[in-house]
């Protein structure tokens, strides 16, 4: 009877896997509902936090294709699946995991590599996406901007050097 249940929790968590740009996988011992709750709310929406059975989970991640999880599998696990931002995501672990020590990073995989729990948090002190692409922005409107200054530079630089010698030569002949 429970085999087919957990045919489809495998399924599930299979295509959660595949699905999503990133997992991050935690140690929750230790942690009450309500911080579970708190959890689930600062990984934002573009996440979904599940407490999972080790056993099934291994066996989804490995029809997933995903295969350089198995160590992590022990003790009691929950996975973070990403489908939006994998920094949002990660900050929000990071940030959780500092103000309560009984969440544990154990690892994760982003794109299909794995993640050690020291590479999700260099992940988090990236800035997000958005961040990135303004400053990306506003270096492209600088260059354009130099660019600009530059060209205008030149005739008006030829401009003054014609009027200086117009000046001179005006001098000239008049001492003469």
């Amino acid at each position: 009877m429970a085999r087919p249940d957990k045919a489809a929790a495998v399924a599930e968590l299979a295509d959660q896997f595949r699905s999503s740009n990133a997992a991050v996988l935690t140690e929750y011992r230790g942690l009450t509902v309500a911080q579970l709750k708190t959890l689930r709310r600062s990984l934002g929406d573009d996440a979904q936090y599940a407490v999972v059975k080790n056993t099934l989970t291994k066996i989804a991640a490995n029809e997933a294709g995903i295969t350089t999880l198995d160590d992590l599998f022990n003790g009691p696990t929950a996975v973070a699946f990403i489908s939006g931002d994998p920094v949002t995501s990660a900050k929000g672990l990071r940030d959780f995991a500092k103000d309560n020590p009984n969440l544990i990073i154990k690892g994760g995989v982003l794109d299909g590599k794995a993640l050690s729990a020291d590479e999700i948090k260099k992940l988090a002190d990236l800035e997000s996406r958005e961040v990135l692409l303004s400053k990306l922005a506003g270096a492209f409107k600088g260059k354009q901007s130099q660019a600009a200054s530059l060209f205008q530079a030149l005739p008006s630089k030829f401009v003054r050097t014609a009027e200086a010698l117009r000046a001179k030569k005006a001098e000239q002949g008049g001492a003469e």
